[in-house]
């Protein structure tokens, strides 16, 4: 079980990694430069800007979301002919992609994507749950993961870690990781059931816990070779992002995407 303040002490030591805001107006995003430079990757996050919500799985008109999704799917074309999406369930299912296909392909149930073929744009809605980004550059694989607490706590980054060695033929030590843009543990408070989860024993009360801090401990644990961590809340910086937490559960949904575009 995690050892909550042994996590929140060792995550004061990660570097942090900021997603920078791109100029273009008609998609409102943010995105990894500093892995674009080094792996080669296209990472990154939607924000709040202009109403852009992608949350398909809500109560928001249906046509205005679609809209926004091949607004979305248009600024990544030509370099990625594939888009992959999925309702998430806050399990820990995470879908290996072998080829790419061109077009849309929406999953049922899936909170994790990962391949190795260029082209493929793999993507997942956040609204402070942590987008985690996963890539092993040298061999070109990459992997994207939805983690809410009831992920992170049954283990969903073991699953992407396990998958992407096993697919990709490497070892932990050769893969980095980026925990993006997602509630801090300041914002983050929860009660005695989800405390619980984590330490293993009966809790009583309700504490805060910050995500990114435990996914950090679990990937030192499991020997991801790099680790690092967004400096942006996004219930703190509400005005750029979505929150549910913020918002009180009225909040739209972000898309954080992951991919090696064609060469």
């Amino acid at each position: 079980m995690t050892d909550l303040r042994a996590a929140l002490a060792a995550s004061a030591a990660l570097p942090a990694l900021r997603e920078q805001p791109l100029a273009d107006p008609a998609i409102p995003r943010m995105e990894l430069v500093e892995w674009a430079e080094r792996y080669g990757v296209v990472a990154g996050i939607t924000t709040r800007g202009h109403g852009f919500s992608l949350g398909l799985w809500s109560e928001e008109n249906v046509g205005q979301v679609m809209t926004r999704w091949r607004a979305f799917r248009a600024a990544f074309l030509p370099r990625f002919p594939a888009l992959i999406l999925s309702h998430q369930v806050h399990g820990t299912s995470v879908a290996w992609h072998e080829q790419r296909a061109d077009g849309w392909l929406i999953l049922d149930g899936v909170d994790g994507h990962a391949t190795a073929a260029r082209g493929v744009l793999l993507s997942i809605t956040v609204a402070d749950c942590v987008p985690v980004y996963l890539a092993a550059p040298q061999q070109g694989a990459v992997a994207l993961v939805h983690a809410g607490w009831r992920g992170v706590a049954a283990g969903i980054l073991e699953r992407a870690v396990d998958l992407i060695k096993r697919h990709a033929f490497v070892r932990a030590a050769d893969i980095v990781m980026h925990c993006g843009v997602g509630i801090c543990g300041e914002c983050y408070e929860v009660g005695a059931e989800v405390l619980s989860c984590f330490t293993g024993q009966a809790e009583t009360g309700h504490r805060t816990v910050d995500l990114r801090a435990i996914l950090a401990e679990q990937a030192r644990q499991l020997g991801v070779g790099e680790i690092s961590v967004s400096p942006w809340c996004s219930a703190h910086d509400h005005a750029r992002f979505f929150s549910h937490r913020a918002s009180a559960g009225r909040d739209g949904r972000m898309v954080a995407y992951l991919g090696r575009p064609l060469a």
